[in-house]
């Protein structure tokens, strides 16, 4: 299993250009040497590109001690390596700092940037950003929204202070409030709450609902009528992946241009013209440390 994380203590190879060390753990296996299975192992990494980053020291074992072409295989062990990518395209929009303490870095995220680095993100992610331009090795979300949607989001700058602000998270004690564009919806009161059982879709990127007792729960509000779509006020009180998009979708309103819901379109790559009309417009809570009531609001408009 890899990951992009150490969570046991400082890891062996220091932060990069935003990017801190992938890990490894390496399991039961044949190989003649590190560098067979690494190109084994990464193989949209060359086998001449692995060996010349190893002969560089970019992989290395827990003590830091760096694994060799030759070096042999050793199973239990764990290796540090650097995640990088041959081509990355830029994303032409930027984030924006709203808060900043020794705790917490609370920012407003683009539409299309991702939080963490995944596929074909790495520096164009939030997080690497961050850290390259705050130089903050511990920055970790709490929380997290899609690549889609754009607004409020919480980092914990600080391990020893981290686990008191996801809790808030874990216990539902975060308030959250969303904005979306979709057609008017008739027939119903607002506000209103709008339940479901949401489960994994058959593509692992979508989720489905079924029925069955409800997991999920959106209070739906009307702020506006505009001329063309209706801005809605979305209240989760559960935090399903993509659930704002399903409970719309669902009620036939769908938001303004989801390539996902109510069905998943091809792929648009790095096309950037139709933003997710979704807004993460505020978040409330009690801050775990003061008692402080604390909400921070995005700058962005739908």
């Amino acid at each position: 299993m890899a990951a992009n994380a150490h969570k046991h203590g400082k890891p062996p190879l220091p932060m990069r250009d935003g990017v801190m060390p992938s890990y490894l753990w390496l399991q039961g296996g044949d190989w003649p040497d590190m560098l067979t299975f690494m190109a084994e192992r990464f193989p949209a990494v060359t086998k001449e590109d692995w060996r010349t980053r190893m002969e560089k020291g970019g992989v290395v074992d827990a003590s830091g001690t760096p694994l060799l072409p030759h070096s042999p295989y050793r199973r239990g062990i764990r290796i540090f390596y650097y995640r990088e990518l041959e081509t990355e395209t830029p994303i032409p929009f930027h984030e924006e700092i709203l808060f900043q303490d020794d705790d917490l870095l609370v920012v407003d995220k683009p539409h299309f940037v991702p939080m963490i680095p995944t596929g074909r993100f790495l520096h164009e992610s939030l997080l690497v950003r961050l850290k390259k331009k705050l130089r903050m090795e511990e920055l970790t979300p709490i929380h997290r929204l899609d690549r889609e949607t754009a607004g409020v989001v919480i980092f914990s700058c600080r391990q020893v202070t981290r686990g008191a602000y996801q809790s808030l998270f874990q216990k539902r004690a975060i308030a959250k409030e969303y904005e979306a564009l979709a057609a008017p919806l008739a027939g119903y009161d607002f506000p209103f709450t709008y339940r479901s059982r949401m489960v994994d879709g058959e593509k692992f990127f979508v989720m489905k609902e079924e029925a069955g007792e409800p997991n999920s729960e959106t209070v739906i509000d009307v702020i506006e009528h505009r001329a063309d779509a209706t801005l809605y006020r979305l209240r989760p009180h559960t935090g399903r992946k993509h659930q704002l998009r399903v409970h719309m979708a669902a009620l036939g309103v769908p938001i303004v241009n989801d390539a996902f819901y109510p069905v998943a379109l091809p792929c648009k790559q790095d096309d950037v013209s139709q933003p997710l009309k979704l807004l993460a417009r505020a978040i409330a809570f009690d801050d775990p440390f003061t008692g402080e009531r604390r909400q921070f609001f995005s700058r962005r408009t739908l």
